[in-house]
């Protein structure tokens, strides 16, 4: 019990300090990463992401925790891939392209890019940068350590999906909260469920549906 409970407060530590660090990623980003040039400020936009992955690898280093512990795996890589390219596109159908067709596209997003390598760096920022960092830490690292603290893998799976939602409370609305909830939930499923998804799937899936948005409102 008393090892339980030595574990739960290290988990609410390290959730408290990744939403600390994510509180000064946007900081950074609103009033310090305007200052630099364009190629620093885009190569910047991706590394400051990795921030968020310092609590989860301290720990895990810590706890002498593998990849493999919180779903890599080097095995199937390219049908990894195609996994995590297929559940983007599907997620993209039917969250980005139909609410378009049907004339909801104020509700789906917005962007002024107009220049192709505005769009190639997106898919970039959002796989390696953001996509990265958040599957990591709560797909991987939180679900991981949830799930040895309470024995249940569906705790682990809405417990760690609300922290995911909560988490874009910061720059975002209740909205959503909900909808990244659920978003994260089915990102568990799709890796439950699906033969070869792992952590790599989910974060190609990720990160592509993101930057799917933006393209598909700019040329929809």
């Amino acid at each position: 019990m008393k090892n339980r409970t030595k574990n739960t407060l290290l988990l609410v530590m390290a959730v408290i300090a990744e939403f600390a660090v994510l509180i000064g990623l946007i900081q950074f980003q609103q009033n310090i990463l305007m200052s630099f040039s364009l190629p620093i400020r885009a190569m910047l936009m991706i590394v400051i992401q990795w921030a968020l992955l310092v609590v989860p690898v301290a720990f895990m280093i810590c706890k002498k925790t593998h990849l493999k512990d919180i779903g890599f795996s080097n095995r199937y890589i390219t049908k990894q891939i195609l996994i995590g390219l297929t559940i983007a596109v599907v997620l993209s159908l039917v969250f980005t392209v139909i609410p378009i067709l049907l004339g909801f596209k104020e509700f789906v997003g917005s962007t002024t890019y107009t220049q192709p390598w505005q769009f190639v760096y997106q898919f970039a920022y959002m796989t390696i940068g953001v996509a990265l960092a958040e599957e990591v830490f709560y797909r991987g690292f939180l679900f991981k350590y949830l799930l040895d603290i309470n024995h249940s893998k569906w705790f682990a799976i809405i417990v760690s999906s609300l922290i995911f939602g909560l988490s874009h409370i910061i720059n975002g609305d209740a909205i959503q909260v909900f909808t990244t909830s659920l978003l994260g939930i089915f990102f568990f499923l799709c890796r439950d469920k699906i033969k070869n998804c792992s952590m790599l799937s989910l974060i190609i899936a990720h990160g592509f549906h993101n930057a799917l948005i933006t393209l598909l409102v700019a040329v929809l």
